[in-house]
């Protein structure tokens, strides 16, 4: 890049070429870390604004321009009409580069301030001619609609960059070259979007106007001059309408449909890294339409005008909080519509970030059942809880002699495990209400509160460090591409909650050589867990627990499957995820012998989930299954012995089928000879079928053959 940037000649072919390829690769800007900060050191602002510009080192005789000055040189520059074919990756790079620079990472520390400013100059003029080129219902003509979005969004980026300095600049200079196309602009942009938001269907041309529409909504709206037209408009409709549409599988736009410059051979590849999906998510349109309404929420807070939100919502509140409650609890979706998702729920009450593992641990809270503490307030009211979840939770609450970071474990389980129920008294400056609806968050991820409570609980939140929920309290914006707040219980496993396990899960292996438990010293493979957790997202052990027998006494309970598998297992208990084996090139790799000790503990899950009736479990060790025997089917001939001696039979069957057209290769080989007779004479069945089935579409062939 800085080679065919720093030319002052035209990039001829094998330069543009050179160019293109180095804009592919830096496209690693998507992804926050380190790699940022090099980018800066090599002056990455300079070689992007010398690929944009011609020859514009030549035209900096001095180190500071006015702002006249500036524009006319950025507008000069961008009519030249220079690199055009890799304009989109520009965008997307620096767009990129200006969202992960991070608080503690100023790019005018690193590059020049001139090179940065002329960069955002740049991209605001050609923002400002997209917008006004697409704001219009039926403009159909715009020749270099590829760079419409890119630069867009880079610099929707730039308004929402934690680096304050470009951020309040990028706002300063697009108020100015909006001075007189500003509100026309934004007339139409909502005339358009409230137009287009109710159409049938939808064309590529209508997504992608739809997609400009709402950044330049979102735009103009963090610009004073704009914020009270666009609340008293029908801005506030047209979005939620969209909202909607999005939810209701209506409309889908993927990014990649307008912006060709991604379709390249290695972002298609993904063996080789791993499959981390973009803070925006595959649908862009629902992204920018929850961004969008956001912003306008936002607007309407601070100009104390909630009811016009209130009155678009009429019809649909029952149904967009329900809905919205699902994307939140909903891995599938990306983080950063979950973000914006939360927060516009909390104009409806709800403050919090639910989930699956978080509604069930919810139901705990105040049930004395497993209970091993009472908080009590002032006036004698108290809340039974659970200290493991108070760990893990928010260990504010706990007393300091419980917290394990104070006391070893083996302190902690001397002076306090062997009392059945401890109490401890709050300050007097607590309130029991705002009490229970803290730990309604604590438990279920997520609480309801009226203003009044929301005033109270703000205080017991700060008290209690529980940043991700002050925000939603104080209605703070997500920053983009903050990775969205998870409910996971499994540092409980360690010392944060180890010292309070009231149960044992032991495996069937006696022995694994070297393995010594950390907390007890025994050499049997086990784990210390707790009965609050397991019961919470399994019936069987619920009921085990309740029974009575001697099993529900017992401090260990021995599960008939591999230590392998049992990691597994609690890892989903107290995260609600089932950790994937390795995949891709790592797979491919892999012999047999690894393949089939990666995928055993998976066999043994689905054997278990039917027994304890675990169907989420069943299904993602499915799915796994399925997906290793599909790319390596040479494995159906140890995984169906496995699946008959675990009377697994539906898989017993997918596996005689994948082995059916190996059949006469693994009988004259004699690898069916260990086999039991039920077994082969399974597979031999599944061959005799494949083979009429074969003959069956060959008759079928030949006589569609003689009829034409």
């Amino acid at each position: 890049m800085r080679e065919t940037g720093l030319s002052s000649k035209k990039i001829g072919n094998n330069n543009g070429s050179l160019s293109v390829e180095a804009c592919q690769l830096a496209l690693i800007t998507r992804w926050a870390g380190d790699h940022h900060i090099n980018f800066w050191k090599q002056r990455i602002d300079k070689v992007l604004l010398n690929l944009l510009i011609e020859n514009i080192q030549d035209q900096l005789s001095e180190p500071v321009l006015s702002l006249e000055k500036q524009i006319s040189t950025a507008k000069e520059g961008l009519k030249a009409n220079y690199n055009l074919g890799v304009r989109s990756y520009l965008w997307d790079i620096l767009g990129w580069l200006i969202i992960h620079c991070g608080e503690n990472l100023n790019p005018y520390t690193h590059g020049s301030e001139l090179c940065i400013n002329l960069l955002i100059t740049c991209a605001c003029l050609s923002f400002v001619d997209t917008l006004e080129k697409w704001c219009r219902i039926c403009q159909k003509d715009i020749d270099d609609h590829f760079q419409s979005e890119p630069v867009s969004r880079a610099v929707l980026m730039m308004i929402h960059s934690p680096c304050n300095s470009v951020s309040s600049y990028t706002r300063f200079l697009l108020s100015d070259v909006l001075k007189v196309k500003g509100m026309p602009c934004l007339k139409s942009s909502i005339h358009t979007l409230d137009y287009t938001s109710s159409l049938e269907s939808y064309g590529s041309f209508d997504k992608l106007q739809l997609v400009i529409n709402l950044i330049g909504l979102t735009c103009l709206s963090s610009l004073p001059q704009y914020q009270r037209f666009i609340v008293e408009s029908k801005a506030i409709k047209a979005v939620v309408l969209l909202v909607k549409r999005c939810l209701s599988n209506d409309i889908h736009v993927e990014r990649h449909s307008f912006a060709p410059h991604l379709h390249t051979t290695w972002h298609e590849r993904s063996c080789c890294c791993f499959d981390k999906e973009d803070w925006e998510g595959s649908n862009v349109l629902l992204f920018y339409s929850l961004l969008g309404l956001t912003e306008i929420l936002h607007q309407c807070d601070l100009q104390d005008n909630p009811e016009q939100f209130s009155r678009e919502l009429t019809n649909i509140r029952a149904q967009l909080v329900s809905k919205l409650h699902e994307i939140c609890s909903s891995n599938s979706f990306s983080p950063g519509v979950r973000w914006y998702v939360s927060y516009i729920l909390t104009y409806f009450g709800f403050y919090g970030f639910p989930n699956e593992l978080a509604k069930r641990i919810g139901k705990s809270l105040n049930n004395e059942e497993y209970s091993d503490m009472k908080l009590i307030v002032a006036n004698g009211d108290s809340v039974s809880v659970h200290v493991v979840i108070l760990a893990v939770r928010c260990p504010s609450l706990l007393p300091p002699q419980l917290l394990p970071s104070r006391k070893s474990s083996e302190e902690v389980t001397d002076k306090f495990v062997a009392q059945t129920m401890r109490e401890v008294r709050l300050s007097s400056h607590v309130d029991y209400e705002a009490l229970v609806v803290l730990l309604e968050y604590v438990y279920s991820g997520c609480l309801h509160a009226g203003e009044e409570t929301v005033k109270k609980l703000k205080i017991l939140a700060k008290r209690c460090n529980l940043q991700p929920l002050l925000q939603m309290l104080y209605r703070q914006r997500p920053k983009w591409g903050t990775p969205f707040p998870s409910y996971n219980l499994t540092s409980s496993l360690g010392s944060a909650g180890s010292c309070f396990s009231d149960v044992i899960l032991e495996t069937k292996s006696n022995k694994l050589v070297g393995w010594i438990c950390n907390i007890c010293s025994d050499t049997v493979p086990h784990m210390h867990v707790h009965k609050v957790i397991l019961q919470s997202g399994c019936d069987y052990l619920q009921g085990l627990f309740r029974s009575g027998m001697q099993e529900s006494q017992s401090q260990v309970i021995k599960v008939d499957i591999s230590w392998e598998a049992l990691i597994k297992l609690v890892q989903w208990f107290y995260s609600d995820e089932l950790p994937n084996p390795p995949s891709g090139c790592l797979w491919d790799n892999m012999d047999d012998e690894e393949k089939l000790f990666n995928l055993q503990p998976y066999v043994e899950l689905c054997w278990l989930a039917e027994f304890w009736i675990l169907e989420n479990i069943q299904e993602a060790c499915w799915n796994v299954i399925m997906s290793c025997l599909n790319s390596s089917r040479q494995l159906s001939v140890k995984i169906i012995k496995m699946a008959y001696n675990l009377s697994l039979w539906k898989l017993v069957d997918i596996a005689a089928n994948l082995m059916a057209p190996s059949y006469r290769q693994l009988r004259d080989s004699g690898e069916l000879e260990e086999f039991d007779d039920a077994l082969v004479h399974l597979i031999y069945s599944a061959s005799i079928q494949l083979n009429q089935e074969g003959k069956n579409c060959f008759r079928l062939f030949n006589i569609l053959q003689d009829d034409s």
